[in-house]
């Protein structure tokens, strides 16, 4: 006899995400629970995260969601097997209607979640295995299987007649979904849509997470000094950010001297020399939860130029800063930065990146997104609960040195809070001559 299929009690995000003192700074608590203050409540905030899923599902024209992103899969489900797993295409879920969440894992994970994973479906936690990106091929059938079980659930729920949504997936995967007899639609804006706003524990983890930068940046200040290679301050800066806890270190990139101009977005062996303006940008993450937060230090002195450059890119970040608050659009944050043209690039496309807004969470690039490419004719409105971060650059006069500044805010019911606290108003000298 078939296993009934069980209707869920259906929850409100704004149930499960409590009001926010917003005249108080949202805490940073630490890493562990504790029996005498209210930290981080994870289950609370699988619950709000599924919820705000359901809401976004509900508000669009599919009937289902199937998901291979891994931050959607970890939104919705509150699993996580590591960094290996970001770009396999191994591991995916199905949202279907108002059923519950079923979970395909990379083998024995599922049977791990089954044991450990108490606010999900146990029947829901099963082992898949599409290909590895193709190293089985489809012919093999493992797509196929899949597909075919896929549609079968999605009858189940009663939303066969709707457009699924999918947010990435293999060629081979959407041929064999369609021949299943499925319509498949973009779910990547659904989801992105849904995961916009945080709830309070988001809000806690993404201000710890960019507290362990804090300290990366104290320790970068002092080991920076003639000698140092860009790769020596990123093997500590990696160390120091797994000994905090940190769950991925991302990238961080390390740029000094003549590197600087164009910004290269990566780090070498270059040898650190008195003078050298230099930045940096660490992105990782603490439960998921990830940072995006660049400083710019001068090595023992700096010139008029350098000086320079990193008013410019102050005055640039603390004009767009100003203007974030509810109901404010992208564009008008947009407009308080320079043309590509102002500081030396031939259009916006080119100049990407460098005066640029995105939302922080799970990925490291959300809504909103704001730039001159893209937000006039395309603006967001800001809304309280949304965090994203802000980054400035300016090209030093010198034709080599260059200021990035770069902050993470909370937009409240009023402003914003910033929660990157490295000094960064004026330019820090490491190991001042």
């Amino acid at each position: 006899m078939d296993k009934p299929i069980l209707t869920p009690t259906i929850i409100r995000p704004d149930d499960l995400n409590p009001n926010i003192n917003w005249k108080r700074p949202i805490p940073a608590p630490g890493h562990s629970s504790v029996d005498f203050e209210t930290r981080v409540d994870f289950r609370r905030m699988h619950r709000y995260r599924l919820a705000r899923a359901r809401q976004a599902l509900k508000a669009s024209k599919c009937g289902a969601l199937l998901l291979f992103d891994v931050n959607n899969v970890r939104y919705i489900t509150g699993t996580k097997i590591g960094e290996w797993d970001r770009d396999k295409m191994s591991r995916f879920v199905l949202l279907a209607g108002d059923a519950e969440p079923v979970l395909w894992d990379f083998g024995s994970a599922a049977v791990h979640h089954k044991l450990n994973c108490d606010w999900l479906e146990p029947d829901n936690c099963r082992p898949g295995m599409l290909g590895l990106r193709g190293t089985v091929p489809p012919s093999a059938g493992l797509m196929q299987r899949h597909a075919e079980e896929i549609a079968d659930l999605i009858r189940q729920a009663g939303v066969a007649d709707l457009p699924v949504g999918i947010d990435l997936v293999e060629p081979g995967m959407w041929f064999e979904l369609e021949k299943a007899g499925l319509k498949l639609v973009d779910g990547q804006q659904i989801m992105l849509d849904g995961r916009e706003i945080k709830n309070v524990d988001e809000l806690i983890l993404l201000n710890q997470a960019a507290a362990m930068v804090d300290g990366v940046y104290h320790m970068i200040y002092e080991e920076l000094k003639p000698g140092v290679r860009e790769n020596d301050i990123v093997a500590k800066a990696n160390k120091m950010l797994y000994e905090m806890g940190s769950d991925d270190v991302e990238a961080i990139n390390a740029i000094s001297g003549e590197r600087c101009n164009p910004h290269p977005h990566n780090f070498t062996d270059r040898i650190i020399r008195p003078g050298d303006q230099a930045f940096f940008d660490i992105l990782q993450s603490y439960m998921g939860y990830r940072t995006c937060y660049y400083r710019t230090f001068n090595v023992g002195l700096a010139t008029p130029s350098q000086r320079d450059a990193y008013t410019k890119a102050r005055e640039w970040i603390d004009g767009s800063i100003s203007m974030v608050r509810p109901g404010v659009g992208t564009d008008q944050i947009a407009a308080m930065w320079p043309k590509a043209q102002e500081f030396g690039f031939e259009n916006e496309m080119a100049a990407f990146g460098l005066q640029f807004g995105h939302g922080l969470g799970l990925a490291l690039h959300e809504r909103p997104i704001i730039s001159r490419l893209v937000s006039f004719d395309h603006p967001m409105e800001l809304k309280a609960g949304m965090v994203f971060a802000l980054e400035t650059y300016c090209p030093a006069s010198d034709g080599v040195s260059a200021a990035r500044i770069e902050e993470e805010v909370i937009v409240t019911e009023t402003g914003c809070q910033i929660i990157t606290r490295f000094p960064a108003q004026d330019l820090p000298i490491a190991n001042r001559y």
